[in-house]
């Protein structure tokens, strides 16, 4: 063995880390976003109200069309990755999440409802790694 192998295997390790760090993320994101997604469209607007008090205060189609959105990015973050056909929808749908939890985070913050804004952000952050991480670092193969 040379010493020329030993720090090719560096490089290796790190680029692991971070692809388990992303599926990691992804996963998580996709699980949450379609469990909200199915929520909106399916409950109905009254149950929504108990947890959600703005849904009362909007149309239910824009209650519905949110979530419909929340289901199409959470399968968008992890069927294409999965299946491996079409792959670049991953960081898409990360890209627009980080989108859609900033005007998320303005929206509450117009409402007074600074309690949720942490949360936006957080989700924010954590699909702008993903997006970075699938555009940049470690991109998803196509089959």
């Amino acid at each position: 063995m040379t010493t020329a192998s030993i720090p090719a295997a560096v490089p290796s390790t790190s680029s692991k880390g971070l692809r388990i760090a992303l599926s990691v993320a992804q996963a998580l994101l996709g699980v949450m976003f379609f469990m909200v997604g199915v929520m909106k469209t399916a409950q109905p607007i009254e149950v929504l109200g108990a947890s959600l008090p703005w849904v009362l205060e909007y149309p239910a189609a824009l209650t519905r069309f949110i979530g419909i959105s929340e289901l199409a990015a959470g399968v968008g973050l992890v069927l294409p990755g999965l299946l491996r056909i079409k792959p670049v929808l991953v960081p898409l749908a990360a890209a627009g999440l980080v989108v859609v939890m900033i005007l998320a985070a303005g929206f509450h913050a117009m409402r007074g409802e600074f309690g949720a804004i942490p949360m936006n952000l957080v989700l924010a952050g954590l699909s702008a790694f993903v997006a970075w991480g699938r555009f940049k670092k470690a991109p998803i193969a196509s089959r």
